[in-house]
Order: structure tokens, then C-alpha cells, then sequence
């Protein structure tokens, strides 16, 4: 199925060392589109222009954010295998932020364990619109987790552009910054209610 997600601007390239800003990103393209069909991006262009040469044939998604290729995490598996994410169920004894240091070192952590925290880590980090992170990770449910998650692993900080024939990994985001959807291989992983 053909998607074509509207938005008021596409940064296309993103962690550019070429551009200094926080984010190390391109410039935005105002009335902007892309169209994503499967796992990969269809077209990225004018919005007038894809929807006049696929509009008939597909949905569309209306964001008012911005469309870029989504967060680079440098510190995941640090994030992933040096914190635990509890389980909502034990907010009670833990509370609901990552639990590090001496108090992760009290817990009994099996390897099931470890699994469960890195899918509740990772979620967290899609809700901020995290398409790419940087491991090694050790852990082997850990790293099942982030194999399963569909987030890109890279050895480190690349430029990441959205183009036809690409891999549909995208984050939508704010005026102010925080995350309205995150999208891996072309399927929304996270959409802010």
C-alpha cells in the first residue's frame, strides 16, 4: 500500500557533518511530501506533485511537524545495557525512569530481564523519534531486542538522507522539538496520541 505523508516541511539529510546545527541537519524543504510503498520511499518531493501522481492510488497522513530521517542515539548501549527500564508493574519499588548505578547493581538482572528492559528502553527512545543508534551490544537479549526493533545499528554518527529506493526510516517532528511519529521500514512504531 502507497502512504504519502504529508508534513510542512522534509529535512533530508540528517547528522550532516556539512551543517552545524544541533542536530546536524540539512535545510528543510517547505511543502514537502514523501511517499513511502512497503519498506521503502516511493518519492520525496513537492507535496502537489506526488499527490497529483499517486493520490488516487493511496492514503494520506497529515502531520504538522517536520519529517526528517529521525534521532541518531550515540549512546545506546549504554542506554540499553548499563540502565534498566522497569516494567510498569514494579513502578511501586522502582518508579519509572531508568534505575542505574548501585540500584541496578541490587537487582537480580536475568538474561529475561535484561530482554524486557531493552524493549521498554527502546520504545522510549522511538517516542523521541530515534531511527539509528550506536551499540556494540553485549548483552545477547539486549541485543535480540534491538535486531527485533528494526532501529538502524551504525558504528557511529553518518549522514542519513531520505531518497527514492531508501530504507523508510523517518521521525515527524514538533514546532517545539518533541516526537509526533516515528516510523521504521515504512510502519509507524510510535504516534504520539
Amino acid at each position: 500500500m502507497l502512504t504519502i505523508h504529508r508534513v510542512r516541511a522534509v529535512r533530508l539529510v540528517a547528522d550532516d557533518p556539512e551543517h552545524d546545527g544541533p542536530e546536524h541537519d540539512g535545510p528543510a524543504g517547505a511543502g514537502y511530501a514523501v511517499v513511502v510503498e512497503g519498506d521503502r520511499f516511493a518519492a520525496v518531493g513537492p507535496y502537489d506533485e506526488l499527490f497529483a501522481q499517486y493520490g488516487a492510488r493511496a492514503r494520506v497522513r497529515e502531520w504538522a511537524g517536520v519529517l526528517t530521517p529521525g534521532r541518531y542515539e550515540p549512546e545506546g548501549a549504554a542506554l540499553l545495557e548499563a540502565a534498566y527500564h522497569p516494567d510498569p508493574r514494579e513502578a511501586d519499588a522502582l518508579g519509572s525512569e531508568p534505575v542505574t548505578g548501585e540500584a541496578l547493581a541490587a537487582l537480580d538482572m536475568t538474561e529475561a530481564r535484561w530482554g524486557g528492559s531493552a524493549r521498554r528502553g527502546l520504545q522510549r527512545l522511538m517516542a523521541t523519534g530515534t531511527t539509528a543508534l550506536t551499540g556494540p551490544f553485549r548483552r545477547p537479549a539486549v541485543r535480540t531486542a534491538v535486531e527485533r526493533s528494526g532501529l538502524q545499528e551504525l558504528a557511529g554518527r553518518i549522514p542519513r538522507a531520505l531518497a527514492a529506493g531508501g530504507p523508510a526510516h523517518f521521525a515527524v517532528f514538533a514546532e517545539d522539538g518533541s516526537c509526533l511519529a516515528t516510523a521504521l521500514h515504512g510502519r509507524l512504531v510510535f504516534r504520539r496520541r
